[in-house]
């Protein structure tokens, strides 16, 4: 039987062997087309034919709703250039740009994508966004080069 040092070194060096033959997606499991494309297929669901669409997610990014005075829509804290850095409306923090052309990293998380929906979507909205809306949104900011 192998010593628990040898086991290790065996198992992590199965590991990266493995790592280095698969393509580059499969590691990758988060990504904006992989999330646009779950979001869509989800909403194909209620609505047959569903096709993200980037000015519906304009309109999204851009619409005013009577929900908060500090949150009237999401350029307020997001800016109406998404490619520029914002700022909250409330604490002042910094935001990063939300174009995924200048913040590459913007919807490469799943967990934290769903998580900034949820709580913005209510702040903004008052209520969650729908799988179409997160699409078009996301085809809305992917549009911006």
């Amino acid at each position: 039987m192998k010593k628990p040092l040898q086991l290790r070194t065996t198992l992590v060096g199965a590991l990266l062997a493995l790592m280095t033959t698969l393509p580059p997606m499969a590691l990758a499991a988060d990504s904006v087309a992989s999330q646009t494309q779950a979001w869509s297929e989800q909403a194909k669901s209620t609505q047959a034919g569903f096709t993200p669409s980037a000015e519906r997610g304009k309109a999204l990014y851009f619409k005013t709703f009577k929900v908060s005075a500090e949150f009237p829509n999401c350029a307020a804290c997001h800016t109406d250039d998404a490619r520029k850095e914002g700022k909250h409306a409330i604490t002042g923090k910094k935001i990063s740009a939300m174009a995924p052309a200048v913040t590459a990293d913007r919807f490469t998380d799943a967990a934290k994508t769903e998580k900034w929906f949820r709580r913005n979507c209510k702040e903004v909205t008052g209520a969650e966004c729908s799988a179409a809306d997160k699409a078009d949104f996301v085809a809305y900011l992917s549009s911006l080069k």
